[in-house]
Parts: C-alpha cells; structure tokens; sequence
C-alpha cells in the first residue's frame, strides 16, 4: 500500500451524523465542508430566539408568540437538515483525506467555545436588550396568568425613548425589593404622582374606583377593572379576608404594583412601591402553557396576549 492510500480515511456517516446532533454544523466539519458549515450554524441560531427579538418590536401582540415557535421550530428542523446532510455527504466521501486541522480536539475546541462562550453570551445579549423568557410558578396573577404558564417579556419597554410608556394596567417584570436576585411579575396601577386608596375589594386610583362590574362565584369574587380605555380582570378567592388598607400618593420615580389574585399576591400593599428603574419588562404573550392540576397542556392559552 502506498503512502497516499494511508492517508485515506473514508468518512464515518454515523459519526458525522452524531457531530452534528452535538452542534449544528460540527458533521459538515468533519467533512471538510467549511462554507456548508458555517451556514447551517448561522442558520440554526439566527432563526430561533434572535429572529424573534429583532421582529418583535414590529409584530402585533397577537403574532409573536407564534412567531416564536415558528421560529424555535425552524431553527430545530435546520438543525435536523444539517445532521441528516451530514450523514448524505459523510457516504459520498469514501476516498475522503483529512486535513491537519481534523482532530477531536478541534471539534472538542469548537463545541466548548460554542456552548461555553458564544451560546450563553448570544443569550445574555437577547434577554437584556430583545425578550427574555419567564415560567409563572404561583396563582398570583389570576386570572390573567397561572402557574405554568410560559411567557416573554418584552425589553423594549421602559427605557430611553421606548415606545408605549409605561401604562396603568400593564403586566410588568422587575426586581423584587427584598431579594434583587429574584423576580417578580405584577401589574401597575398606580403611576408616579398618583393617589392610591384601597380599602376592602375597591382600588381607587386619584378618587376614581377601578370595580366596574363583579359576580360571585362559589364563594369566588370574579370582577373586572379599568381605568380609562385599559381593561383587567381580578379575583379574591377569600372575600372576607381581612386586607390591609393603602392611602398613599405615589413617590416621583416609583409605581404601585398589585397582583390580580388579591388574596394570594406579595406586592406593593407589603413591599412597598417599585422603584422605575428596576421595572425589567413588559409581559406580552403567552407561548406555552403546563398545568398538571389542570390536565397538562393548556393549549387554549398558547398565543394569549395579555392585557
């Protein structure tokens, strides 16, 4: 056998295959294949979240979340593609002759590099500046939100020049008071400057009650509030439990957060009010939904935008 012939190693299909599975675009390097690979990991990782949060900001509340999965959805299936192709030409190079730089410490190299430093720093960049992804663990947000719900807030929201301003009535995320390492989700109802009052089941907000309308059912308060043109629903699972009572005016810089599951809400009647700068986001839609108490997938409420 000559020395040409030694150098010959004819390409693994599986391996090439199980590459791929690890990273998109690994199986067309061990082919050799620079320039397909290159495509098939841009692909991958620009069509999933990124695509998202660059859109979002254009996309009426209604499409996003689908437009989410869609997106998640095609940058699995370019992955799938790029396992499969590399598997197809793995088979077509069976004359195959490896260059110098096709070891396992290359491929190893990449994989660490791409997951260790390029997959968590591409994260970090969409969750501060585009969407970042939130699971609801509790029943404070009924009915609006339940526990298992999958939602995303939108970051283009409470910052220089950001388009709507903060409203009454928005779902908001921020950094709870009393451990800045955890956070929260409420909505606003008062603004800096304004005069909140409540006293049993009625919110005031500047001598305006928010209680449009309320029914009871089985020993459940359902009502509906508003302020101007905004519109929510709210709950009080315990009508009798006593409720402590709020009269204050707002300080500059700060808003009046409350749960719309009155009985089973930490917020500003406890904590206090939420400082501008700490508000993180606004809540926008839900994209998936898993409640075991209620049966598992709640697929009703995928697409929910919420109000």
């Amino acid at each position: 056998m000559d020395a040409t012939s030694t150098l010959n190693r004819p390409r693994k299909a599986w391996l090439a295959f199980l590459l791929g599975l690890f990273l998109p675009g690994l199986g067309q390097l061990y082919n050799g294949q620079v320039n397909r690979a290159a495509w098939f990991m841009l692909g991958s990782w620009l069509f999933g979240i990124p695509l998202v949060g660059l859109t979002m900001p254009y996309l009426p509340d209604k499409w996003t979340a689908w437009v989410m999965l869609g997106s998640i959805g095609l940058a699995l299936l370019i992955w799938l593609v790029s396992c499969i192709d590399a598997l197809v030409q793995a088979l077509k190079l069976s004359n195959y002759t490896p260059a110098s730089w096709q070891g396992t410490g290359t491929y190893l190299f990449l994989i660490l590099i791409v997951t260790v430093c390029l997959f968590p720093l591409l994260s970090q960049q969409v969750r501060k500046h585009w969407i970042e992804p939130f699971r609801i663990p509790s029943a404070s947000m009924e009915p609006a939100l339940i526990a298992g719900d999958f939602i995303y807030a939108d970051k283009h929201y409470n910052c220089l020049g950001c388009q709507p301003e903060i409203q009454r009535g928005d779902i908001i995320t921020f950094t709870y008071p009393n451990n800045r390492a955890m956070g929260y989700i409420k909505r606003v109802i008062g603004l800096p400057g304004d005069q909140v009052k409540i006293r049993g089941q009625t919110v005031s907000v500047n001598n305006k009650p928010l209680l449009v309308k309320s029914v009871q059912q089985n020993g459940t308060i359902v009502a509906q509030e508003r302020y101007e043109q905004k519109q929510w629903p709210v709950i009080w699972k315990s009508p009798r439990a006593v409720i402590p009572s709020t009269d204050l005016t707002v300080p500059a810089g700060q808003v009046f957060v409350l749960g719309d599951n009155r009985n089973n809400s930490n917020d500003s009647r406890y904590f206090g009010t939420v400082p501008l700068a700490d508000i993180t986001g606004r809540a926008r839609q839900i994209w998936f939904s898993y409640n075991r108490e209620l049966g598992g997938l709640q697929w009703a409420r995928v697409g929910l935008v919420l109000h």
